[in-house]
């Protein structure tokens, strides 16, 4: 990618993992089950932290969590948390793993009751969000009404480390959102 010169959104710098995930993965809406899982498994291990350290983790993340496959991460127990805590290719941090494997409970009761998380998540806002025809660098929010009402009905279903402002990374990693910048490549 050093040699790539396409414009793009200023965030991932020089970053080839940041420049490939950009590229390839932000805003680009999923449907994949175990894609939605696993950012919202992300987006909880990042915060307080940068996108760029859970990006560099993201490969040992996949591996601990046994590929995102939210019905094997539901059935892990103390034991796997205290092993992962022993893990430096990961964030190590009890309440966050912990999170992630009670979310991942959360997770398939909302498939039981929506009939697929994908269901749920789009369904809540009747597919992607409009987007200004402008977009520049100060016109992107860290929190939206949207993500402030996905926020509080995740909370209200047990949800762990899902405050409006990791919410809006989420959506804008699903692609609910599509926050390219008007002029980069990767912009609708």
């Amino acid at each position: 990618m050093v040699n790539d010169t396409r414009p793009r959104c200023p965030w991932p710098g020089t970053d080839d993992l940041m420049l490939r995930y950009h590229d390839e993965e932000w805003g680009v809406p999923t449907h994949d089950e175990r894609t939605l899982f696993e950012f919202l498994a992300l987006e909880a291990a990042q915060a307080g932290l940068s996108w760029r350290t859970i990006l560099h983790k993201r490969a040992a993340f996949v591996q601990a969590f046994d590929g995102f496959h939210p019905e094997q991460v539901a059935l892990l127990g103390d034991a796997d948390i205290e092993r992962m805590l022993q893990d430096p290719g990961i964030v190590r941090n009890r309440l966050k793993l912990r999170a992630i494997v009670h979310n991942a409970q959360r997770f398939i009761e909302v498939q039981g009751e929506s009939g697929s998380f994908d269901a749920y998540i789009w369904g809540f806002f009747g597919g992607a969000l409009p987007r200004p025809d402008v977009l520049t660098s100060d016109m992107v929010p860290a929190t939206t009404p949207e993500s402030d009402a996905l926020s509080a009905d995740l909370k209200k279903r047990g949800f762990k480390f899902v405050g409006s402002t990791i919410v809006y990374a989420y959506m804008q990693s699903v692609g609910l959102v599509n926050d390219h910048l008007t002029g980069c490549f990767r912009a609708p």
